[in-house]
């Protein structure tokens, strides 16, 4: 076979399972009337944001094999099983500003966690941390319009393609609907409790139905069409007029034109996946060794939902059982899922409770965040300090030089019976920042892990580390390629690495 052809085997097979597991995320939400509750109606009302305050729990278990297990995997399934995150205070003040206040727990260890989200980004504050962690959400590109005004209207048509999927979806064999009685944040309610609760197996036998119905609804694919036309093209229109008429990104068709090629791109796609589905999916069953346990009658996802008389969700219980396929590899038989959650004071009036950002954050999708960053934010006491260091071994480091009398811009060379190697090659590996001291031969590097300063002079055997003067066996020099070259064991040593002599010329570097 062909690399080509290989490909394009491996497209069809991914794109198989993406589908199945989109299945699996639309029969968690869709499904008729039952009992008398609109429950497409019920699901399509969760999608609304609105302000609220909720409390969650997630957990997680692995099921062990039926075989002797080492000490490694036993700890492992330990580990994994102690696993949990627990939401004790969630507040939704609008679609954009949230606040979680809770703990991630592992072995007999709690870590607590406050997260704030608004329109600009997300801040996490970590317990033991000296500053917030944030992640900019700030997609503003320069030169380009505001287009924050079309969201809404996005949001309605994601909304109107929800509904039209949750239309056309069959019922699972087990659901139930029944009036309750239930605390909600200690305040007793009566609610509607929905059930339902499918296999592996019967998640595969739900796609084809869903498809041949959708495929059938020419009205309601057209609809959705249209509505996302109207809502996407107003935005077009106003980056379109940004950035000139050189760019095109709006079709030359009228709206009528667009909606009736599109169907027909739609319409073409679900006839070959619904003529296609149960040749693809024996092929799938066939090729994906493991995939009949997966997909079979042990896999097995069961849900709870408890609705107001406004069919707002006001608790939700789910537990996901993915049956594992026998193998030497894997000592597990199953993997499973537990969440349960509660909601209260919807729409109400609630202010989200922000992590203070005031004294600083530190940026994580900075590129020049580095490992050493990281850990210093840290009090080192601090338990996360220690995961993130012993558990982790976020700052550990590994790197071999073949020691020659040729220069290649990265290997270390000899030099008076000494050991030189190309200063910003080697503080690269380590993470140190470089500084030249403009109109000198003094540098100053930064240790990664301390923030140290050590500062070396070209031509001066004369050096400092952490302000406490030291003499080097030989001073740094400037090579004929341009590079600067300092001393291997005193440079990797003050940045916290150890050398060792790996024979035939190699040296490794290494840095726990």
């Amino acid at each position: 076979m062909t690399w080509e052809g290989t490909n394009i085997k491996m497209y069809k097979k991914f794109k198989w399972l993406t589908v199945l597991i989109a299945a699996v995320l639309v029969v968690m939400t869709g499904c008729q009337a039952v009992g008398g509750l609109d429950i497409n109606k019920a699901m399509l009302t969760s999608l609304d944001v609105k302000s609220s305050e909720s409390s969650a729990s997630i957990r997680f278990e692995v099921v062990p094999a039926d075989k002797a297990l080492s000490s490694e995997d036993k700890e492992a399934i330990d580990l994994i099983n102690s696993l949990s995150l627990h939401i004790d205070h969630a507040i939704v003040e609008d679609s954009n500003t949230v606040s979680i206040q809770g703990s991630v727990h592992y072995s007999d260890k709690k870590v607590p966690l406050h997260l704030s989200m608004d329109a600009k980004g997300m801040a996490i504050q970590l317990d033991g941390a000296k500053q917030p962690f944030y992640l900019s959400m700030d997609t503003t590109v320069p030169g380009m319009p505001d287009t924050s005004q079309y969201e809404q209207a996005i949001q309605d048509v994601v909304k109107k393609a929800a509904g039209l999927v949750l239309k056309h979806f069959p019922n699972p064999s087990k659901v139930s609907v029944k009036p309750v009685q239930e605390k909600v944040n200690g305040e007793s309610l009566n609610l509607t409790h929905l059930h339902m609760e499918l296999t592996g197996e019967e998640i595969l036998n739900m796609v084809k139905p869903f498809a041949e119905s959708l495929l059938k609804d020419e009205a309601g694919l057209k609809q959705v069409i249209g509505d996302a036309y109207d809502a996407i093209y107003p935005m077009m229109t106003s980056i379109g007029e940004a950035y000139g008429e050189d760019i095109e990104l709006l079709p030359q068709e009228s709206k009528e034109e667009v909606v009736a090629s599109l169907y027909e791109m739609v319409h073409g796609a679900l006839t070959e996946f619904t003529e296609n589905y149960d040749e693809q999916k024996e092929q799938l069953l066939e090729e994906l060794p493991g995939s009949e346990t997966v997909f079979g009658k042990d896999t097995i996802l069961k849900l709870d939902y408890y609705f107001d008389e406004q069919l707002n969700t006001r608790k939700n219980a789910l537990e996901l059982t993915v049956a594992l396929p026998a193998s030497e590899d894997l000592p597990l038989k199953a993997f499973k899922v537990y969440s349960e959650g509660e909601v209260w004071n919807i729409g109400g009036a609630v202010k989200a409770n922000k992590v203070d950002t005031s004294k600083g954050v530190l940026d994580v999708l900075n590129e020049s965040v580095t490992p050493g960053q990281v850990l210093r934010n840290f009090e080192k006491d601090s338990l996360i300090y220690n995961v993130l260091k012993d558990d982790l071994k976020i700052t550990q480091k590994s790197m071999y030089l073949n020691i020659s009398n040729e220069d290649f811009g990265y290997g270390a060379i000899k030099k008076n019976h000494q050991s030189f190697v190309p200063l910003r090659y080697l503080a690269d590996q380590l993470d140190a920042e470089v500084k030249w001291t403009k109109g000198s031969n003094k540098m100053i590097v930064i240790n990664d892990l301390t923030g140290e300063e050590i500062v070396v002079t070209v031509g001066s055997k004369k050096a400092s580390v952490g302000g406490k003067s030291v003499t080097l066996p030989e001073a740094p020099f400037v090579h004929s390629n341009g590079s600067t070259y300092v001393p291997l064991r005193f440079m990797a040593e003050a940045l916290g690495a150890t050398l060792h002599l790996e024979g035939d010329g190699w040296i490794s570097v290494e840095r726990d």
